[in-house]
């Protein structure tokens, strides 16, 4: 019986955490790239420092780090921008999705098709941002509304997909 031994199983235990952080490295890869080209390579910057805490919260080597920077200094690729994408959830609730891409056609219809797998479509512009306040480039319900225990079976379903998403960055909700 091959491939039932005991180093069979650390080797793919060690495979799915890696392609988890790879996923995770990624999104802050692209996140800091995107504050780097901001700030012109300052350091100092508040959006630049704040993506560099977030990557060094979830481990990642500083090398990587340095190298996301001097990449956003010397890239003339295509300009990477956020977009903000809202769509209502189970039980009425508001959801924001925030993106970072470089095609926006290519990440609407990846938003649109990830919330059509869950009855759901995207809302117009500021029709679900209402209930939501903008604060340090974060995203605070200023409502939120109680739902019920198959509901939020079904939202966490929805953020874990989208989520799951390479362009996608964070999702915000107004859930209690």
């Amino acid at each position: 019986m091959s491939g039932h031994n005991k180093f069979s199983k650390i080797k793919h235990l060690k495979a799915k955490n890696d392609a988890q952080k790879s996923k995770s490295f990624g999104k802050l890869v692209r996140l800091i790239t995107v504050e780097a080209k901001k700030a012109n390579g300052n350091l100092s910057s508040p959006g630049l420092a704040a993506a560099i805490e977030k990557a060094r919260k979830d481990n990642m080597p500083n090398d990587t780090i340095d190298r996301a920077v001097k990449k956003a200094m010397t890239d003339n690729s295509a300009a990477m921008e956020d977009i903000v994408y809202e769509s209502y959830g189970p039980g009425g609730i508001a959801i924001l999705i925030v993106v970072l891409t470089d095609n926006r056609n290519k990440a609407a219809q990846e938003v649109k098709h990830i919330l059509a797998l869950h009855e759901l479509a995207l809302a117009a512009p500021g029709s679900a941002s209402w209930a939501f306040t903008r604060t340090n480039n974060q995203w605070q319900p200023t409502t939120t509304m109680p739902l019920e225990e198959a509901d939020i079976e079904k939202l966490s379903l929805i953020v874990e997909d989208l989520e799951n998403n390479e362009e996608v960055q964070e999702v915000f909700t107004n859930a209690e």
